[in-house]
């Protein structure tokens, strides 16, 4: 009987531990179909999305999309059941009750503004990985962090912004930042 009961307390465990990751691999994900509703979102914010989902008692789902660089505006789809999650570099979605995390992959910080200490800025490629911004502040010694800035929060293109100063970071769905010494 104990056995039986170890069994089921694992079980448990690792299902929960599986929801655990889902919700915080968000980012980068998209729930297409069972939309009943959807809205622009003015500040571009997926937290705005996902709390229109926890106020809606018909939601189950939500999917954001970023604002493009052709000047869509941030949109947010609520969703009747729980929509399969599928890779898309444009969203960020989850389900009622998840919120938003914004998964840590090594020094990238997502939805994070380290504003000032700049001293170069470029003209990015769109990557929702930052990939151009982390390999240019590594190559400069003179490089302590860097923000990117994604196409269509205040501009059509994406802009890197190389640091000589480490700031306090600052959450802002506009970026995308990192500490590299």
């Amino acid at each position: 009987m104990r056995a039986l009961t170890l069994s089921f307390a694992a079980l448990a465990f690792a299902a929960s531990a599986g929801l655990a990751l889902s919700a915080l691999a968000q980012s980068g994900f998209d729930r297409p179909g069972a939309d009943y509703a959807s809205a622009p979102v003015a500040n571009g914010d997926p937290a705005v999305c996902a709390t229109r989902c926890e106020r809606d008692k018909n939601c189950r789902s939500w999917s954001f999309s970023y604002p493009s660089a052709s000047g869509e505006p941030a949109m947010c789809w609520l969703k009747r059941d729980v929509a399969p999650r599928v890779p898309a570099t444009c969203c960020v979605s989850g389900v009622r009750g998840g919120g938003v995390l914004e998964p840590r992959l090594g020094e990238i910080e997502f939805s994070t503004d380290r504003a000032g200490g700049d001293y170069r800025s470029f003209e990015a490629p769109a990557d929702p990985q930052a990939k151009a911004c982390v390999a240019a502040c590594q190559s400069e010694q003179r490089c302590r962090a860097w923000t990117y800035r994604r196409p269509g929060y205040g501009s059509t293109v994406p802009r890197c912004y190389l640091k000589d100063v480490v700031k306090p970071p600052r959450h802002r769905p506009c970026c995308i930042s990192g500490v590299v010494r």
